[in-house]
């Protein structure tokens, strides 16, 4: 996972930057296929913002918050791409995937079933209910 940091409008304090890397580095727990993130850190005023762009294999996720410290604004863009990355991880887990054709039978069931047919009783004409005294 290749993480980059770029700020805007302001410095970033090498002691942010490293808590930036080590809080976004904690989000691979949730995906494997995570390819690239950014983040981005403007300031306006007396605001920071932090932005983090997140590409995975097949979509990107972004989380945007404002702040009025860089760290803070870094700290909830983080906790909102992580709660992100955590339904995505419930969904891809909790997914039923079908058999595909090539796919092994299911297991027969042990024990005697009833329902099951009987080839030998049936052809030799033994198989069925006797005759009740109602009928000829």
């Amino acid at each position: 996972m290749q993480i980059s940091t770029t700020a805007r409008h302001c410095e970033l304090d090498p002691e942010d930057r490293l808590f930036a890397h080590q809080r976004l580095d904690k989000l691979g727990r949730y995906a494997r296929d995570i390819r690239e993130v950014h983040l981005i850190v403007s300031a306006e005023k007396y605001r920071y913002t932090a932005e983090i762009t997140v590409r995975l294999k097949h979509r990107d996720m972004v989380s945007r918050e404002e702040s009025t410290a860089a760290r803070a604004a870094i700290d909830r863009a983080a906790d909102a791409l992580e709660q992100q990355l955590r339904r995505l991880k419930e969904r891809r887990v909790d997914r039923t995937h079908r058999p595909g054709p090539d796919a092994a039978p299911a297991p027969e069931p042990a024990g005697g079933d009833e329902s099951a047919y009987d080839a030998e009783a049936y052809d030799s004409g033994t198989y069925g209910a006797e005759p009740t005294a109602g009928e000829d």
